[in-house]
């Protein structure tokens, strides 16, 4: 028996029922803007839900108020620090040819063991 697995679908896995037949409420969209960092959270609710007048921000945590109507609320992305790369860091650290100087150690360290490698593969197959 231990040698044979069961075949079948994973119990919870999917469900066996279809959608036919099923009729979704209606939804409505509402957008929060955030009173710290100034970005929009939108949120869908059932149409005829009651909607909160505030919301947690996403992105800071903060609170974010409905925004009733379009237009009252402009959102102004021009402020916002654009992510550093690991390169951006390191240049911060590290002049350029401080840079060049420990690739050469670097490179020099990885021919010499190369180097010691194949040696040894040799003396290996001499034997």
């Amino acid at each position: 028996m231990a040698d044979r697995s069961l075949r079948g679908i994973r119990l919870g896995a999917q469900s066996l029922q279809s959608e036919e037949g099923v009729i979704f409420h209606e939804r409505a969209q509402h957008v929060y803007s955030c009173t710290v960092c100034d970005r929009d959270t939108t949120m869908t609710f059932a149409h005829d839900a009651e909607v909160p007048e505030a919301w947690e921000c996403r992105t800071c945590g903060a609170e974010a108020l409905l925004r009733i109507g379009e237009g009252t609320a402009t959102v102004d992305h021009s402020g916002d620090k654009t992510p550093r790369s690991h390169w951006d860091m390191l240049l911060e650290r590290r002049t350029l040819p401080e840079l060049e100087e420990l690739l050469e150690e670097r490179l020099s360290f990885v021919r010499a063991r190369r180097g010691d490698g194949e040696n040894v593969a040799v003396s290996k197959l001499s034997a």
